[in-house]
């Protein structure tokens, strides 16, 4: 088995560090400490927590299933949305709903979280949006989805029900907030 390198580790680990802790409230020391690492050894391999945090940001969405949003399989834009949603959800509960999304998480804390987190955060959430708005044009194109929104803003719109769910079932430890959320949201589709 190949052995998995300091930087792989502390990438490993600090995904964890900076969702229980978020990005202020983790240290370097925290980050080395969970990856099992030397604290020295974290300069090796970045140059600071920043850069270790848009990191971990451009690999969580990296790490995105986008796939139920493909076309082809006879499904409708609005079940293609629901089951894409329903895995991100699925996603952030099998790491605990108490610790939200990673993206919720840093994009709270931005303002002190510096620049290179910022752009990695705008830069997921931009992609998240432009796959989602595809899917509601053909949605619009077909006549599923009745609403003359921009579909850009209809995208937008679904992922801020779906995370501000998600924020809130954080704060209540309820997993099912952000489909309740998502689920009123896909209905305004119609209007």
């Amino acid at each position: 088995m190949p052995q998995v390198s300091v930087r792989g580790k502390l990438i490993e680990h600090a995904e964890t560090v900076f969702r229980r802790q978020g990005f202020d409230g983790a240290s370097v020391q925290d980050i080395t400490s969970a990856a099992g690492v030397p604290k020295g050894s974290f300069y090796n391999h970045f140059t600071s927590k920043q850069e270790l945090a848009a990191e971990i940001v451009r690999r969580y969405s990296g790490a995105t299933d986008f796939s139920t949003l493909e076309q082809g399989d006879g499904r409708s834009a609005r079940e293609r949305l629901r089951a894409h949603f329903a895995g991100q959800a699925r996603r952030t509960s099998s790491t605990g709903v108490e610790y939200g999304c990673l993206l919720v998480t840093m994009a709270s804390e931005m303002p002190t979280a510096g620049e290179e987190v910022g752009s990695a955060v705008r830069g997921s959430i931009s992609a998240w949006v432009d796959m989602l708005t595809e899917v509601i044009r053909q949605g619009q194109q077909t006549g599923e989805i009745q609403s003359r929104e921009p579909a850009s803003d209809l995208a937008a719109f679904l992922i801020d029900a779906f995370e501000g769910g998600a924020l809130r079932g954080k704060a209540t430890d309820d997993a099912t907030a952000s489909m309740r959320s998502l689920d009123l949201a896909l209905n305004i589709l119609d209007r």
